[in-house]
């Protein structure tokens, strides 16, 4: 199974005036070719710090793939960069300029002279005609190793990407392999304690299992590299399996299942509604619920903090209205180091309080607070 790396390449990378998705985009692609991805860098548009990142890259991984710096501008070094890792020059291909020209022909758009510059690849490159935008992209090889440089415009790198990078690849290296994951969700738990309960699997070397915390939610990560999605799907079974065995009932979904999806899902098998009493949340809970596309049968949102008492007071009185077999009462009480949620929850079973304190970022409070409301009334509906 080959080895990749991602290099984004753009001083606004850096200075985080932009966002860089064309690293998840490929990453995700190689995921899904069966091609292990070591590394990901970010450099600046700087030649030489360029040329020895590559230059690193490719002691290291089978496959380098860059994006950026391939406009026609001065600061649009990837070209020089990549010829200088390998210590070739710059040469001009008529065939590009001729493709550039024609493109800026067809957007009725007047070509400048430092539009050349993008004709020019390090000698011994292959070209790679980009059908989609101007910049072309192109790719080399040394010994058994292979650099693809794409442009940085999204809409243009997984264009070819998708049409011309993967065929290479598969063309170079036969792929046959698969890297399938798997996420799991928990709520109701803090990421200490699931490392507890599944520490042991964390071990395992294929498949693979990783953790990431979310305010209120954990992601448990099944990973497994085979020769086919058959038997990737294998392992991914049995692992998970074994992780529902120890984290059990905080496990409430999976890939992009969502809490508040789950939440509905009960309750309408149940065929009761829902109605809220919220306080200090904005009607955040109500939102969440909403954008699931579940109405509740009423909700109360008040404007100011009201103490836990009066909360419980409020709930009861919403309850005894009969507009909803559940009402939830829920209230979030900010402060500079702690953060309190108080919960109150009626139904048709039985009655239930519960209090929870946030000590996490405090930007995060009101997120933690709203995946702990849900999650309590997800745990109490059969």
């Amino acid at each position: 199974m080959p080895v990749g790396e991602i290099i984004a390449i753009g001083t606004e990378l850096l200075l985080g005036e932009i966002q860089d998705t064309n690293t998840a985009f490929i990453a995700r692609r190689l995921r899904d070719a069966g091609i292990d991805l070591y590394r990901t860098t970010i450099v600046g548009d700087n030649p030489e710090r360029i040329a020895q990142a590559i230059r690193e890259a490719v002691d290291r991984s089978d496959i380098v793939i860059t994006t950026g710096g391939l406009g026609p501008t001065v600061d649009d070094p990837t070209r020089l960069a990549v010829a200088t890792a390998f210590g070739a020059d710059l040469e001009f291909r008529p065939e590009l300029w001729e493709q550039i020209q024609d493109r800026f022909s067809r957007f009725h758009r007047p070509v400048t002279e430092n539009n050349r510059r993008q004709a020019y690849i390090p000698c011994g490159a292959v070209a790679i005609e980009n059908q989609v935008g101007t910049a072309p992209a192109f790719y080399f090889e040394r010994d058994s190793k292979i650099i693809i440089s794409l442009p940085g415009v999204p809409r243009e790198m997984e264009h070819l990407f998708q049409q011309k990078v993967l065929p290479i690849l598969d063309d170079r290296f036969k792929l046959r392999g698969i890297i399938k994951a798997y996420v799991l969700h928990a709520a109701g738990v803090g990421e200490s304690q699931v490392d507890e309960w599944i520490g042991e699997l964390e071990a395992s070397a294929n498949p693979t299992v990783g953790l990431l915390a979310h305010p209120g939610q954990i992601d448990i990560r099944v990973t497994a590299k085979a020769s086919s999605e058959l038997e990737a799907d294998a392992m991914i079974r049995e692992m998970v399996s074994q992780v529902h065995q120890r984290v059990g009932e905080a496990i409430f979904g999976s890939n992009q299942e969502t809490l508040e999806q789950v939440v509905l899902t009960r309750l309408g098998l149940q065929g009761w509604k829902l109605s809220l009493v919220e306080c200090g949340f904005g009607g955040a809970i109500s939102e969440r619920l909403a954008k699931a596309g579940f109405s509740t049968a009423q909700a109360h949102i008040l404007p100011e903090l009201c103490r836990p008492s009066e909360l419980q007071q409020l709930t009861q009185s919403s309850h005894a209205h009969k507009t909803a077999e559940v009402t939830l009462g829920a209230g979030f009480y900010p402060g500079p180091i702690m953060q309190d949620l108080y919960l109150y929850l009626i139904t048709p079973n039985s009655t239930l309080e519960q209090n929870r304190s946030y000590g996490g970022p405090p930007q995060l409070g009101p997120a933690w607070a709203v995946q702990t409301a849900l999650d309590f009334i997800r745990r109490n509906i059969p």
